[in-house]
């Protein structure tokens, strides 16, 4: 089956820079993302300079294939009936209420993915899953298509990606393995071989694995489960290198030389953030729970646990730093995002030291290179609101909070500095300048 329109519903992380890089590989497709969020679309289809998403060399693909074969549109009815292939790419949250809340994925929004395109299509289809998904998740989505859409046939394909924020495209160009679960039917392998061939154009084909639907909707947990892992080991190990005198950084590089073992995901840090690793191994422990492998679950619920340990300990470190007191002091919090080289602040470890600096009576000084104001407040409030703060004290709070647009302004007249976010702005700051100041510098 030839594949000449491509649908991605989801114009966040995921579905923006992947259609790019798949527009950009395949100039025989078409290829349109659609989003309800017109706010969105309006910005993908805007200056280059200001993208809904940022990823070193997203905007020059963006530059080169935009109204070319790529496209961004809130015309969702439209674009599912013609498009061959339907990918979904929108977010799956953890649950807040109703059954595994706290832990298992809201499918909100791939169910209603799943019912658009049982109401638009007109033809046969080949959905793919892009998001993120509990294993099984497919058996769902084929119920929902075939019980409301009866004379189509749909294809279920399970692609997870393995993109890490900051190298989206690197990773893109030059993948470790593309995944590809379909059913084992004829018509399943066929969907399968579909998009191999779109793939193929620029990943060699030792590098794309077709598995079952289940395996491939289980490897994406388990691999982010295992990142994480890694991360909540060395960060552990950063707090008993601070009781004893030795040093996170020398301990890692030693440890990281053993082949077995590896450098990779071996850096101490305040902890992990973004869309995936928490939510996907909260996601884990609830299906290890409702399996009944209630010791495996804990097991993968303690990486978590690590993790917000290493949190609460970093804020502590910088309370401590100031004699135990922040009350009415200036503290500048560099960096916003969860990592360098995006402006993804979601499960930032800076959003929850900011909510316990603010509540300790700090004045906070907030910059970051990518991340707008508007999301800096929004993180704010969200995790105000979800503290159980009033209106009213949130609006007390925010007195306490300046953001700035730049460094230099964001340091001035501060009592200390908290390193958040590793981006080469700030380590190149604090060799030139910072080191040969009084004031405090905190970092893992």
């Amino acid at each position: 089956m030839q594949i000449k329109n491509i649908c991605c519903i989801g114009a966040g992380y995921v579905g923006g820079p992947t259609m790019a890089v798949i527009a950009l590989k395949c100039p025989h497709v078409n290829v349109t993302v659609v989003d309800s969020n017109s706010d969105k679309i309006k910005a993908w289809n805007g200056s280059l300079n200001n993208l809904p998403v940022y990823e070193p060399g997203l905007a020059e693909i963006v530059g080169k294939v935009r109204h070319r074969n790529l496209f961004f549109s809130k015309n969702i009815a439209d674009n599912i009936d013609k498009a061959e292939m339907i990918f979904m790419a929108v977010n799956t949250p953890t649950k807040t209420k109703g059954e595994g809340a706290g832990m298992a994925a809201d499918l909100k929004y791939i169910e209603l993915c799943t019912r658009d395109i049982a109401k638009y299509s007109k033809t046969d289809k080949i959905v793919v899953e892009k998001s993120t998904l509990p294993v099984r998740t497919a058996e769902k989505i084929k119920e929902i298509l075939i019980s409301e859409n009866k004379t189509n046939h749909f294809e279920i394909l399970s692609n997870p990606e393995f993109l890490a924020e900051g190298t989206a495209i690197q990773d893109l160009f030059k993948s470790d393995r593309v995944l590809i679960g379909g059913d084992q039917t004829p018509s399943g392998q066929k969907a399968v071989q579909a998009l191999v061939d779109i793939y193929s154009n620029w990943i060699p084909l030792n590098r794309i694995l077709t598995t079952n639907v289940w395996s491939s909707e289980l490897s994406k947990l388990a691999s982010n489960a295992i990142l994480a892992q890694r991360i909540s080991s060395i960060n552990s190990l950063s707090a008993l290198c601070e009781k004893t005198g030795a040093e996170i950084h020398e301990l890692s590089r030693a440890i990281g030389m053993d082949t077995r073992i590896g450098s990779e995901f071996l850096r101490p840090s305040v902890g992990f953030g973004g869309s995936c690793f928490q939510k996907d191994i909260l996601n884990l422990t609830y299906l290890c729970h409702h399996y009944g492998l209630h010791e495996v679950a804990e097991y993968w619920h303690q990486v978590v646990k690590i993790n917000d340990y290493q949190k609460a300990r970093f804020t502590q470190k910088i309370i401590d730093g100031l004699g135990g007191i922040v009350k009415n002091k200036k503290i500048t919090i560099l960096g916003w995002a969860f990592k360098a080289n995006t402006n993804d602040s979601r499960e930032s470890p800076a959003i929850y030291v900011t909510e316990k600096l603010l509540n300790a009576g700090a004045f906070l000084q907030v910059y970051d290179p990518m991340v707008k104001k508007k999301r800096i407040i929004e993180d704010l409030k969200n995790i105000l609101e979800t503290k159980g703060s009033s209106s009213e004290r949130i609006n007390l709070l925010f007195k306490q909070v300046s953001i700035f647009n730049d460094l230099k302004s964001s340091i001035d007249q501060s009592d200390a500095f908290a390193i958040l976010t590793n981006w080469d702005e700030f380590s190149n700051y604090k060799r030139e300048t910072i080191k040969d100041k009084t004031i405090p510098v905190f970092q893992i």
